[in-house]
């Protein structure tokens, strides 16, 4: 490898654990619940808490890069990332995975926010093309590699090394970080929006904790109403502190621009409409139908190996398709997609009922991704460029930790009308049944029936699981079509992400400041 290449390693490196330990958990859930006797809301949270951290704090780590230097956040966040992946791998219980996984989703933010501004420093011309596709193809890879290593990992070695192999990765990137590449800052006077940063933090905390202890607990339960009001206020404190501040954590007047607000909205729906439901898909896959982790991970990798490919090969292609037409396509298909699986999913189901629809939904991502920020950057002023990029990538993130709290209510809920209505259960029982089978313990449920009630124990699983994954793609598919018939009506400009001509809506309505 040529020396220049080096500092490539290192972000891509970077790039790619961060990203991988966002699909990697999804095959070792039902291990991680049997080790650590998780419950379904536990289970929720050690997905979630990773890409809400993420999600939330991303804008203000790009604002830490640019004072305190890319190159130092950078180590920082990798070594923060790898002692919270060992306090992961060594986790003794559930509330202990949860917190160090919130602690792995500020060093991820930290990583994540600084990746593009190295590139953009250390490379020019046409060696920046290339780093920025290698970097890019990275992040295909890791949702194609994600389950698939999980799975191999949880199957052969255990559910906790899903989280220890980040530890001599990190090393390697942090050793070739402080070798080949320079430090570099942002523009003299950067300052960090504290008031901004935090106000947005507990609006986005408080929505998914409201979302699902409302799932749990009841909408009308007075601790549900207290957690959604406090998100609500946050939200509005955040929208008071952001106005006339010199430097935003989030230039609001950019979400009058209806072109960025269409498309920050398709951001969110998106990730929310093709990957959160793939969490409880792979409960099903394990729990209900017995597949081992490997094979579990090899099951849901339809969608993310088209999805490389199509973005890996339709690159040229979509440089002479207009943004608008190329992200509200790929929302389409992402929403059709999520139906067929709702339509083929079945009490007597197996794994290939699956695989149309991810192939179909993995074609619409792999359409939809790469114009995205580049659509975004096009809708924004130019000094506004990497604001735009990173609330594109909040939005993204925001959509995935939503979706997570979101469907897995709507799940849960389902399930438990499922075997509240079938008689099967004591009424008793019942909650105790419906949160084993979300939580991947059905196999306990249908070993704790007397022989004589195992076959109708058995039924229950497979039709309360099948009705739970029905009702979640049905909302997926739903929420990602609503997004790209809105993006089709809405986004304009030329091909490859070049900004629509300006019209009087889009006329800048305030000063930008510095």
């Amino acid at each position: 490898m040529r020396r220049s290449w080096w500092p490539l390693a290192a972000i891509t490196l970077g790039n790619f654990m961060l990203l991988i330990d966002v699909t990697i958990v999804n095959t070792a859930l039902p291990q991680v619940a049997r080790g650590l006797d998780a419950s379904f809301t536990s289970l929720q949270w050690v997905m979630d808490i990773y890409a809400l951290a993420l999600a939330a704090l991303l804008m203000v780590a790009g604002s830490a890069a640019d004072l305190f230097g890319r190159r130092r956040l950078y180590v920082v966040g990798l070594a923060v990332f790898a002692v919270s992946s060992l306090v992961c791998g060594l986790a003794p219980d559930a509330g202990v995975l949860i917190a160090a996984r919130a602690v792995q989703g500020v060093g991820a933010a930290a990583m994540f926010a600084t990746n593009t501004p190295l590139l953009m420093a250390t490379y020019s011309g046409r060696d920046r093309g290339i780093a920025f596709g290698v970097w890019g193809g990275t992040s295909g890879a890791a949702a194609a590699i994600g389950p698939v290593l999980g799975g191999v990992l949880t199957e052969y070695v255990d559910w906790r090394a899903i989280f220890l192999v980040n530890l001599p990765l990190t090393a390697i990137a942090v050793w070739i970080t402080l070798r080949s590449i320079d430090e570099s800052r942002g523009a003299p006077g950067v300052r960090i929006d504290w008031p901004g940063a935090a106000s947005f933090t507990v609006s986005a905390g408080a929505l998914t904790y409201g979302l699902m202890r409302g799932g749990e607990e009841g909408w009308a339960d007075t601790g549900t109403v207290a957690t959604l009001v406090t998100a609500a206020i946050a939200l509005l404190a955040f929208a008071v502190l952001e106005r006339g501040k010199r430097q935003p954590l989030l230039d609001l007047g950019l979400l009058r621009r209806p072109t960025f607000a269409v498309l920050m909205a398709a951001a969110l729906l998106l990730q929310a409409g093709a990957f959160p439901y793939l969490t409880y898909a792979g409960l099903w896959l394990q729990s209900v139908l017995g597949m081992s982790p490997v094979q579990a991970g090899l099951a849901v990798t339809p969608m993310a190996g088209v999805s490389l490919v199509v973005g890996a090969a339709g690159g040229r292609l979509l440089d002479r398709v207009a943004p608008g037409r190329a992200l509200g396509g790929g929302l389409l298909m992402v929403g059709a997609g999520a139906l067929v699986n709702a339509a083929m999913v079945t009490p007597d189901a197996d794994w290939t009922a699956f695989v149309p629809g991810l192939a179909l939904a993995g074609l619409g991502i792999g359409l939809a991704m790469p114009v995205l920020v580049s659509a975004a950057l096009g809708s924004a002023p130019p000094e506004r460029a990497g604001m735009a990029s990173g609330a594109v990538n909040t939005f993204r993130q925001l959509g995935y930790a939503l979706g997570i709290a979101v469907l897995g209510t709507v799940f849960a809920t389902r399930v438990r009308d499922m075997v509240d209505d079938s008689g099967t259960v004591p009424a008793r029982a019942a909650g105790q049944a419906a949160e084993a089978i979300s939580g991947g313990h059905a196999d306990a449920v249908i070993a704790s029936a007397p022989p004589a009630h195992a076959d109708a124990a058995r039924t229950l699983v497979h039709e309360s699981f099948a009705a739970g994954l029905d009702r979640i793609c049905l909302i997926s598919g739903i929420a990602a079509l609503a997004a790209g018939l809105l993006v089709l009506a809405v986004v304009r400009g030329g091909p490859g992400g070049a900004p629509p001509k300006p019209t009087p809506e889009q006329s800048p309505a305030e000063p930008v400041h510095a």
